[in-house]
């Protein structure tokens, strides 16, 4: 292990893998781990959250898992709290959970607007408000919001919802970043482009003939050839998170290969 997050308490939530490999929250959670962290990984499945847990336990590192489902306010106090009584601090809070929901505009329905809404933005500021009167109390903290390119760029797809859910969460993120500035809470968020990732293959391969179409389409897209990875948007979390960016907040961070170059 490395130690650019040594001794430090890193919360994750969306922590596991919407499928088989890696998703963006599960590669955070274990690079956090592997550069030292104490982990809580969270996310609704509870067997997602455990698997990711007991892959950092297998490497030697300290972690625990919890259900919870970041809509409900209830649930994540809890876990806030009975992190708290673990470790008695929370360094980084890292909220990665998000969901597409693809139709045309004619085809969504208050409720369907709602739950992905209630998801990707009102589940980070709940997470936010939950975790932010520790950090106050330590003068110390960082934020990382899982974002989307879509949140600035528009692409083929008709993910409305989710374009406005992303935007919203950007701009959440800054206006966070200059309300706790003083109190040495930072917040960032990352905006991932074309990435090869479980939750694609699970949203987004209905609007291809199939997956072999998807992948290559996909590819295409990106100025460099190709998509990106879990990965690749874990080690943008990990720099965003460390010491190593003690002066950057504010800050809606393209992990896309060049794709928001290309305008809208």
């Amino acid at each position: 292990m490395a130690d650019r997050m040594r001794d430090k308490v890193v919360l994750v939530l969306g922590a596991g893998s919407a499928g088989p490999g890696w998703g963006n929250g599960k590669a955070a959670a274990v690079l956090y781990a592997r550069e030292g962290a104490r982990l809580v990984a969270v996310d609704v499945r509870e067997s997602a959250a455990r698997e990711t847990a007991g892959i950092v336990a297998a490497e030697g590192g300290e972690a625990i898992a919890f259900g919870g489902d970041v809509t409900d306010e209830i649930q994540i106090q809890r876990i806030v709290a009975e992190t708290l009584t673990r470790f008695g601090r929370i360094d980084v809070l890292h909220n990665n959970v998000g969901i597409t929901d693809i139709g045309e505009l004619e085809d969504i329905t208050k409720e369907r607007w709602q739950r992905v809404m209630d998801i990707n933005l009102t589940g980070a500021m709940l997470a936010t408000k939950a975790v932010v009167p520790a950090m106050l109390r330590q003068r110390a903290g960082a934020i990382i919001n899982i974002s989307s390119t879509a949140a600035i760029h528009i692409n083929d797809y008709r993910y409305f919802s989710y374009s406005a859910s992303k935007a919203g969460l950007n701009h959440l993120t800054r206006a966070l970043a200059v309300r706790y500035a003083k109190d040495n809470i930072r917040v960032n968020a990352i905006m991932p482009g074309l990435m090869n990732t479980p939750l694609i293959h699970q949203q987004i391969a209905g609007s291809y003939a199939d997956t072999a179409a998807m992948m290559a389409a996909r590819d295409a897209k990106s100025p460099m050839g190709r998509m990106g990875d879990a990965w690749d948007v874990a080690r943008a979390a990990l720099f965003l998170a460390s010491d190593e960016a003690a002066y950057i907040t504010g800050v809606c961070l393209a992990v896309d290969g060049g794709l928001t170059c290309l305008g809208g």
